[in-house]
């Protein structure tokens, strides 16, 4: 939602807030979820402490931002489990997919529109070949042995992956190796059950669409892309809070020479908040005025 002149911080947190669905109007639909997530590009399945500047999905889910379940919490809370519902169902639309940003029980949820960006950033070129172990290697050996599993035998639980890979893999370690492909988009989960918990595939095979058009972009493409999504998300943000979010999976550095090529181009600009400079989308030019011609009558 662009934005011009002055504005106070009370303002800005109520344009947030409606935009994520924080005003007592509550995401419960599938058709309600794919059109929030696709509003607002991406976002946290649970809030962190300390908090990130990003929507969550259980805070859609409930309407409201107080009094919202952590992941630690979340065994518990009734919400979070109608909540998480819902977003697998996204997961099993291909509506939605996961990034390993801040941990497997607390996802972190990217829109289809915007997949294949997160995925020009984070993923493999050669998403076919398979992990070798070695050690100039950045994948163990297990994570290597999990993804032939999967490639074998995918979409797998990660119970009946456990019991593929044999008896003496213990789930701490499964979880480490399945973060390790997780995090550079190998392999994404795809559902879950109470029974089986998670269940997991090569993304390739998942999604080659997505993963061909990711493929496609460039690094420099794709972050320009995600910088404009997330400032449309969050409305309006200073310079650092965004490079703290992005430099959660992309060199600070870099999104710098991002900003500042998005400002020389006059896609980014900066609004006044307060006492604070905070950048925003480049509000549209209003359309200029038709005049109105008078038809003259004769006497």
């Amino acid at each position: 939602m662009p934005i011009a002149g002055l504005m106070t911080d009370q303002e800005l947190d109520q344009l947030r807030q409606e935009k994520w669905r924080l005003t007592g109007h509550p995401v419960r639909t599938l058709d309600e979820a794919r059109a929030f997530l696709e509003s607002v590009g991406f976002c946290l399945m649970y809030p962190l402490r300390p908090p990130l500047l990003v929507p969550t999905f259980v805070g859609a889910w409930v309407g409201a931002d107080e009094n919202l379940p952590t992941w630690q919490h979340a065994f518990a809370d009734p919400r979070a489990q109608e909540a998480t519902n819902l977003m697998v169902r996204l997961l099993r639309e291909r509506d939605a997919y996961e990034a390993n940003l801040f941990g497997e029980n607390n996802a972190f949820l990217v829109a289809a529109s915007i997949f294949p960006y997160f995925y020009a950033l984070m993923g493999e070129r050669n998403p076919k070949q398979a992990p070798k172990p070695g050690p100039r290697s950045e994948y163990s050996d297990l994570a290597c042995d999990t993804f032939a599993a999967i490639q074998r035998g995918g979409p797998i639980s990660k119970q009946k992956l456990q019991e593929t890979l044999g008896g003496s893999v213990s789930l701490g370690a499964l979880d480490h190796a399945l973060g390790e492909l997780w995090s550079k988009l190998r392999i994404t989960r795809v559902d879950y059950s109470t029974t089986e918990g998670s269940f997991w595939d090569v993304l390739y095979r998942w999604s080659p669409e997505a993963v061909r058009e990711g493929i496609d972009l460039s690094v420099g493409e794709a972050l320009s892309a995600l910088l404009s999504k997330y400032l449309d998300c969050a409305v309006a943000v200073e310079q650092s809070e965004l490079e703290i979010f992005f430099g959660n999976f992309v060199a600070r550095s870099r999104v710098r020479e991002a900003i500042n090529a998005l400002l020389s181009a006059r896609e980014l600009a900066f609004v006044r908040i307060g006492s604070r400079s905070l950048l925003q989308v480049t509000p549209p030019k209003p359309a200029p005025k038709t005049p109105v011609v008078q038809s003259q009558t004769e006497n």
